[in-house]
């Protein structure tokens, strides 16, 4: 009997508990995030970069215990691990420092998981070709080797293929592939990751890289982890800012106006090739000239690209297209007649400041 009305005591001290809450009501805040004076990016994060950090003899004694596991990792590698790195803090820094110090006899490529987007063919490419000079410099003869200009012509499962075959008995010649942030928007689709998981089963390839994202991996499977990857995972938290990573995201806190808009435009278009800047242009151009119509048809762009030699084939416009709204440079619209139409979405002042930065 006891247990009984202790039970109903506590039941009845709960349901009260909801019923006061519910009679009293809930007060929902009249303060929004417009409300906030927000300030331009440039300047938050020059405010930002400002703060001094905190704790920095114990980051650096905590840095120094991690060098003392630079030749275990190299010995990883050597064995055909790869070497995952997870925790706390960007691991940007102490990546390239091991890198410069502990693999200064290996050729070492660099891939920025947190930019928006990778062409991983163009990846695999430059690889192939970085293995190609350090074949080349050890004066290996190996067979089946392709010339230099004949990379370009290959596709990605040929690239693979050159990166896995063997160049030569006794031959450790491999590089070693740095990726930072391998969970980045740029690397995160299952595509992209397939390619990567095969790019770590080459035999002339060793992956290192760094995860932040904690669901990342779900990125992987089995097979992936274990026959690809093999991971050998590291807990390295190193609490340094993520500076390099948080750039090319925008800041909560900041001004996302038409200047910002410009700027951002002027940093993309600034990473793009000359021919893209160039067909970017024509269509600014017409938009500058024609500011009352709704947008440069597709066709009229093609037509005066291809006479300019910008681009060789609608298949090329196509990429170059993808490419400026994939970074929301452009965008597109049904005009009155049916076609499809290009515009930038930037007023004609922020447009013309934009050419002008360009030329």
């Amino acid at each position: 009997m006891e247990g009984d009305e202790i039970e109903d005591e506590e039941f009845g001290f709960s349901r009260n508990y909801f019923l006061a809450k519910e009679l009293k009501g809930s007060k929902k805040s009249t303060r929004k995030l417009s409300d906030l004076e927000l300030v331009d990016e440039q300047e938050l994060r020059a405010v930002a970069s400002s703060i001094k950090p905190k704790h920095e003899n114990e980051i650096l004694s905590q840095l120094k215990c991690y060098k003392s596991l630079y030749p275990k990792w190299v010995f990883d590698l050597r064995c055909g691990f790869g070497l995952l790195m997870y925790g706390f803090g960007s691991k940007k820094a102490l990546l390239e420092d091991f890198a410069s110090t502990a693999l200064i006899e290996c050729a070492v490529f660099v891939i920025n998981g947190c930019l928006q987007s990778i062409n991983i063919k163009q990846a695999l490419l430059m690889l192939a070709e970085v293995l190609w000079d350090q074949l080349k410099t050890r004066r290996k003869t190996p067979r089946n080797l392709p010339k230099f200009q004949q990379f370009s012509s290959r596709s990605v499962d040929e690239l693979l293929t050159f990166l896995d075959e063997s160049h030569g008995e006794g031959d450790d010649c491999f590089v070693c592939v740095i990726i930072h942030n391998i969970d980045g928007p740029g690397l995160r689709d299952s595509e992209t990751q397939q390619y990567l998981a095969r790019l770590a089963s080459c035999s002339n390839i060793r992956i290192i890289a760094s995860i932040d994202h904690i669901n990342a991996p779900l990125l992987w499977d089995k097979k992936m982890v274990h026959t690809q990857f093999k991971w050998c995972w590291y807990h390295v938290p190193t609490f340094a800012p993520y500076k390099v990573e948080g750039m090319l995201f925008p800041l909560i806190l900041a001004h996302s106006g038409t200047s910002q808009n410009a700027k951002t435009a002027a940093i993309v278009l600034q990473s793009l090739t000359p021919n893209a800047q160039s067909v970017f242009k024509v269509l600014a151009d017409y938009q500058l000239a024609h500011p009352d119509e709704e947008g440069m048809p597709v066709n009229n762009l093609y037509a005066i690209c291809r006479e300019r030699f910008l681009v060789s084939s609608q298949l090329t416009l196509n990429s170059h297209l993808t490419e400026f709204k994939d970074h929301a440079l452009v965008k597109t619209r049904r005009h009155s007649d049916g076609q499809d139409c290009l515009f930038i979405p930037l007023p004609t002042e922020a447009l013309g400041k934009l050419l002008s930065e360009l030329t």
